[in-house]
Order: structure tokens, then C-alpha cells, then sequence
């Protein structure tokens, strides 16, 4: 499809993983210098999408930390484990974050804040392969 890409991220256990250098390289390639709105889907239950402070470790840590805080695996209500215990915890943290993200671009640059950076945020156990589909909408 035109202006449609997909990049595949490789994942290594519950963490946030900085993706926004390959969310601009691969923008920059289906905007060629125009303007408009790139949107990022990720068509999975388990992980999400968001951008956030991206200056300081430390800030990381502590989001990764409330997540876990907010869904933990020892709820007494949980029966959802087919895949192991981040099972439902898995799913309860991906209610709570996005799925997809629009990011305006002037002139094939994305326009984010000083301090802000976009992360996949997986809430799984050991590895995955994230598919993260960009599409370009010129404007």
C-alpha cells in the first residue's frame, strides 16, 4: 500500500523500549519532506504505544514500575493464565495505554516536544516480535 510501512520490533521481556529514532527513520521515508500526519498502529493485546519523557532513566523506571504497580500478577481475581502469569496483567496494562498514536510531521520531520520520545511498552515475559504499522496521510 502507498505511504503504509510496518516495522518489526523485537521485544526481550516486560520494559519500555525507546522506538523513536525507528519511528523517524521510517516516517521519513513515506513522507519524502511533505507535511501531514503519520499514525502508528500496533495490533497487539499485550503492549502499547506512548510517548513520553524520554530525557532522564529514571523517569522510565518509574512508569514501568507504576504499570506494574497499577496490574499486578497476584490479583485474586485473576483466571485469565492460558500463557503463563503476565497473562491478564498483560491485558489489564494494555487497557490502560494506547494502540495507536498520531504524530503531526512538518516538512518529514515529526513534531514531538523537547523531552519526549515514543516507547512499545511490553507487558509480556520473554521474546516477542512486535509488528508496529505506520501509515502516512499527507496534508
Amino acid at each position: 500500500m502507498k505511504n503504509l510501512s510496518t516495522i518489526n520490533i523485537e521485544t526481550q521481556g516486560e520494559q519500555f523500549y525507546t522506538i523513536t529514532d525507528l519511528v523517524k527513520l521510517e516516517a521519513n521515508k513515506l513522507c519524502h519532506g511533505k507535511s501531514g500526519i503519520i499514525h502508528l498502529f500496533l495490533p497487539h493485546t499485550s503492549c502499547g504505544l506512548t510517548i513520553q519523557e524520554s530525557f532522564d532513566p529514571s523517569a522510565k523506571i518509574d512508569m514501568e514500575n507504576f504499570l506494574k504497580h497499577l496490574a499486578p500478577r497476584n490479583l485474586d481475581f485473576i483466571t485469565h493464565t492460558a500463557e503463563g502469569p503476565d497473562d491478564s496483567p498483560s491485558h489489564m496494562k494494555a487497557i490502560v495505554t494506547n494502540h495507536s498514536l498520531q504524530i503531526i510531521v512538518n516538512e518529514g520531520k515529526l513534531i514531538l516536544g523537547t523531552w519526549q520520545g515514543i516507547y512499545l511498552l511490553e507487558f509480556r515475559d520473554g521474546k516477542h516480535c512486535r509488528n508496529l504499522h505506520l501509515k502516512f496521510m499527507e496534508g
